[in-house]
């Protein structure tokens, strides 16, 4: 079932009997310090785990760039006046009770495979993906290095699932807007940056021109350069570099990776289901290009053993124009969405996926209740919206409600801090017991007090005490 660890109401104990003290404590070992850049090999050393467990629980996170309005998607309010509600009118869906934007037809008839979140609070204010990717918000104190993302910390902690597939790919288009990209690996380090493979590093994964045995040879020359400054090599930073060169070795090797991201390989029904979008095509020229076919690569990636899959898809900054600016975007990007989000979360369901595969679906922050004739619904941190699918959950439901016009929440405020402990719950990881060491060395636990958080802690409990 969906069981979004913390509070219900305010207590010092959260609604699963799970004290404050007891959850999550996340951190890390010292980042390698070498000069080899983003190379294959320093990627690849993700796969020095925590000694968590290997399962293939997974999670695709969807980046909606610039803050969908939730009180056209999600939180209609039809009964409010129309400076408020907006022209769309809500539809039924198979969940008796669940309505959603007219809109979305084909989501409509699967609510019963995923969960509307309508309450979610602690939003920042201002264009910002931290708070999307690592559930922080920037304008809070950070450590050193800042905050790593969700993917990162997975990675650090559970490592890949197979040796030839990294634990966390990022399929993110890198936006010309900096806000709207993802923070990185923040003090974890580059070793648990994610796979890109939208850029270069994608010619990277093949051997262009070169035979097997000609990659032999140069794997045996590696190796003797390898002895030599191994030999040489005081501070021993050489040691242990052998098992990572092994698994980029095993990426070359194997078609694995490679041949989940050549959707020429997917049925052509399949690919047509989602949709396709121009990746050239940035929106708004600082947007993220509108790419359906995005969320199938998700789902290739995680068959082949990824643990972690992150994308952003268009822009739903709409603000800006004439009271119908907002609403003629909307016509244009609610079909596509809508038709790519319910292909994906079937997709998850006919191939077996759903039991290990959560997704979900957000934003920065939500919009304002009343739209205005300049700037038509503006940035709104008071309260967001989210949708959850997959992952063995118990949806077709509701986590909070808003008030008559979805400007604040009045039912079951949900943090961000208690979706991640969701997410890593779902993953596995024990948020009763995980303790990794900080880049000083030391292990970081949990403080009762707001006011002791201002030294760096883990991630999860500083989001659920904010």
């Amino acid at each position: 079932m969906l069981q979004l660890l913390g509070p219900a109401n305010s207590g010092s104990a959260f609604c699963d009997g799970i004290s404050r003290r007891g959850l999550l404590n996340i951190g890390t070992l010292a980042a390698l310090g070498t000069a080899t850049g983003w190379s294959l090999p320093s990627l690849l050393q993700a796969e020095q785990s925590a000694g968590q467990g290997r399962s293939a629980k997974s999670v695709i996170m969807i980046y909606l760039v610039g803050g969908p309005p939730h009180q056209d998607m999600f939180d209609l309010k039809p009964e409010a006046p129309k400076e408020f509600a907006g022209p769309w009118k809500p539809i039924h869906t198979n969940v008796p009770g669940l309505e959603i934007c007219e809109a979305f037809p084909q989501l409509a008839q699967m609510a019963d495979k995923f969960t509307v979140i309508r309450s979610l609070i602690g939003n920042q204010a201002d264009h910002d993906a931290i708070q999307v990717f690592n559930g922080r918000n920037p304008k809070q104190p950070k450590p050193l290095g800042g905050w790593p993302q969700f993917g990162s910390l997975v990675s650090r902690v559970l490592g890949p699932i197979t040796p030839t597939s990294p634990p966390f790919v990022s399929l993110c288009y890198q936006c010309s807007h900096g806000p709207y990209n993802e923070p990185g690996p923040g003090f974890l380090g580059t070793a648990h940056a994610p796979f890109r493979p939208m850029g270069s590093t994608r010619d990277d994964m093949v051997l262009n021109g070169i035979t097997l045995d000609r990659l032999q040879d140069r794997r045996a020359l590696l190796r003797s350069v390898d002895q030599l400054r191994r030999d040489i090599d005081s501070s021993m930073t050489m040691a242990g570099m052998d098992v990572f060169t092994e698994q980029a070795m095993g990426l070359l090797t194997s078609s694995r990776l490679a041949e989940a991201l050549d959707l020429s390989r997917e049925d052509p029904a399949v690919v047509a289901r989602y949709g396709t979008g121009n990746p050239n095509v940035f929106i708004d020229d600082n947007g993220a290009p509108r790419v359906p076919q995005s969320m199938l690569a998700a789902r290739r990636l995680i068959e082949a053993g990824v643990r972690v899959v992150t994308l952003n898809y268009s822009k739903w900054d709409w603000h800006g124009g004439s009271y119908n600016t907002i609403f003629n975007r909307e016509k244009e990007d609610f079909p596509i969405f809508d038709r790519c989000l319910s292909a994906l979360i079937s997709d998850l369901h006919e191939r077996g996926l759903a039991e290990d595969c959560a997704v979900i679906v957000w934003g920065e922050f939500g919009r304002t209740p009343k739209i205005s004739d300049i700037v038509g619904r503006d940035h709104w941190p008071q309260v967001n919206c989210a949708l959850m699918a997959g992952g063995g959950m118990r949806h077709g439901q509701v986590i909070g409600a808003t008030d008559r016009i979805a400007g604040e929440a009045i039912a079951r405020p949900v943090t961000w801090g208690e979706v991640y402990a969701t997410l890593f719950q779902h993953l596995g990881i024990p948020v009763s017991s995980t303790t990794i060491m900080d880049n000083t060395g030391r292990p970081q636990r949990s403080e009762e007090h707001t006011s002791e958080l201002q030294s760096p802690c883990n991630l999860v409990c500083r989001l659920l005490l904010e």
